[in-house]
């Protein structure tokens, strides 16, 4: 399932069991699966934060390398 799929069941879960007309058997039904969901969307967000790399630059605006030549990389951070 994809990050974006998830994410929206999640909302749609979380506006079924705000409205309040939910039965208690299907909010955890609801609970059950929104847990599976939050699991699912933590590990593409940290696989994702894990893969995106931003190449480090000198001063001079060229990839700055290390001591083999290869490119320097950084992990992303926001």
């Amino acid at each position: 399932m994809k990050f974006e799929e998830a994410y929206k069941r999640l909302e749609e879960i979380l506006q079924a069991m705000n409205s309040g007309k939910v039965e208690l058997d299907e909010s955890l039904k609801l609970y059950e699966e929104a847990d599976k969901l939050i699991v699912t969307c933590q590990k593409k967000l940290v696989e994702a934060e894990k893969k995106i790399e931003v190449l480090v630059k000198n001063r001079s605006g060229e990839v700055a390398a290390d001591e083999a030549g290869a490119p320097m990389k950084e992990l992303f951070t926001t």
